[in-house]
C-alpha cells in the first residue's frame, strides 16, 4: 500500500508540474524580439489564389504556367505539417520548366480547408480530385512528398480519371508496418496538445536552437544544422508559415498516417510511376521507400543521398533528381 500511495503521489505531482509549465508558457505575453527579421517569403513564388470548389469550399492554390499552352499538368502534394510553399518553394521553378504547376494546401495545413470532420487522407485526395475537375485540367501527374505521397496514391485509387502518372518522394506504402511506427504516429495526440498551447515565440526559439546545435532533440526534421544558409535566412517566414496550420488537424494527420496501408492495392497501379528514395531518411526508412517501388508494376527508382528534409536541404541535388523522375513519367505518358 505505501508503494501504491507513493506512485499515486508522484504521478499527481508530475501531472501538476507539467500542467503548470504549460499554463505558464501559454499565459505569458509574447516578448519583444528586438528587431527580428521580417517574415519575407522567397522570391519567385507563383501567384496564389483562393478557388471556390463546389461541394468542398475555398482551397488555396498556387499556379505556374508551363513552357507551352499545351504543357502537361503537374499537381504538387505536400507532406505532413508543411504546407505547399514550405515543401515546394525550391521546386516551383524547375518543375514549371517542363509542365504547368498546380500546388494546393491540404485541409488543416497552411491556408487549406478547415473542415469540421476529422482529418482523413481519403478526404484530402477527394479534395484534390474535385479541384482538378473544377479547373478542367484533365489527367495530371501527381507528385507527392511524404504524406503527400499517400495522398497521390489515394488520388489514383479513388479518382483514376484525373491521374496519368505518379512521382512519389520520400514516402511509403504504409506507416503502420512495425510497432515502432504505429507508436510514433499514434502518439500525435501529445503533439496536438503541445501545438495548441505553446506560443509561436517558443517554437521560434526552439527551431533556432536546433539549427545552432544547442538543442539535444529535433523539433522538425525539415530544418537542421545542414540546412543551406539561404534557407536559414528564411526562418522567420518558414516559422510563420508553419503557424498557419490547424494544430488539431496536423495532429490527426499524424494519427491518420499510422492507419494508412496501401500495400494490398498498390500492385494494381497502372500509370507510369517513379519513386524518389531519400537514402539518408531518418523518418521514412529507405527500405520502406524501396518496398513501395517494388509493389508498383514498372515503377522506376531514383535515389538521392539526403534526409527527409531533401526538398530544402540541397536544392540542386533534390530538384535534379525530381526532374529526372518527372521526365521519366512524362515521357512514358500515352
Amino acid at each position: 500500500m505505501p508503494r501504491l500511495r507513493s506512485l499515486v503521489q508522484t504521478t499527481v505531482l508530475a501531472a501538476l508540474t507539467g500542467t503548470s509549465g504549460i499554463v505558464y508558457a501559454a499565459s505569458r505575453s509574447r516578448p519583444a524580439t528586438g528587431g527580428a527579421a521580417a517574415p519575407t517569403p522567397p522570391p519567385g513564388l507563383p501567384p496564389g489564389r483562393l478557388v471556390d470548389v463546389p461541394g468542398r469550399g475555398e482551397m488555396f492554390v498556387r499556379e505556374a504556367p508551363g513552357p507551352h499552352s499545351d504543357s502537361p499538368v503537374v499537381v504538387l502534394l505536400h507532406g505532413w505539417m508543411f504546407a505547399a510553399d514550405l515543401n515546394w518553394f525550391t521546386c516551383y521553378g524547375p518543375v514549371s520548366e517542363v509542365a504547368r504547376v498546380i500546388a494546393v494546401d491540404h485541409r488543416g495545413h497552411g491556408r487549406g480547408l478547415r473542415a469540421s470532420e476529422p482529418f482523413r487522407l481519403a478526404d484530402v485526395a477527394d479534395d484534390v480530385a474535385a479541384l482538378l475537375r473544377h479547373l478542367g485540367t484533365g489527367p495530371v501527374v501527381a507528385v507527392g512528398y511524404s504524406m503527400g505521397g499517400a495522398v497521390a496514391q489515394l488520388l489514383w485509387q479513388r479518382s483514376p480519371d484525373v491521374v496519368h502518372g505518379l512521382v512519389l518522394c520520400a514516402t511509403a506504402a504504409s506507416w503502420a508496418d512495425s510497432p515502432r511506427n504505429r507508436l510514433v504516429w499514434r502518439g500525435m495526440g501529445l503533439l496536438q496538445v503541445v501545438l495548441r498551447v505553446l506560443p509561436r515565440f517558443w517554437w521560434e526559439r526552439l527551431v533556432h536552437a536546433q539549427v545552432s546545435g544547442r538543442l539535444p532533440f529535433a523539433v522538425t526534421r525539415m530544418i537542421n544544422s545542414e540546412t543551406p544558409p539561404e534557407v536559414l535566412e528564411l526562418l522567420p517566414w518558414l516559422i510563420g508559415e508553419l503557424d498557419r496550420g490547424s494544430a488539431e488537424d496536423v495532429a490527426e494527420a499524424g494519427r491518420e498516417l499510422s492507419r494508412y496501408d496501401a500495400r494490398g492495392w498498390l500492385p494494381s497501379v497502372d500509370v507510369p510511376t517513379a519513386v524518389v528514395v531519400t537514402t539518408r531518411d531518418q523518418l521514412v526508412p529507405p527500405s520502406d521507400q524501396r518496398a513501395l517501388a517494388a509493389r508498383i508494376p514498372g515503377a522506376q527508382c531514383y535515389e538521392v543521398a539526403l534526409d527527409h528534409d531533401a526538398a530544402v536541404a540541397d536544392t540542386g541535388l533534390f530538384t535534379a533528381t525530381l526532374r529526372k523522375a518527372l521526365d521519366h513519367v512524362l515521357d512514358a505518358r500515352p
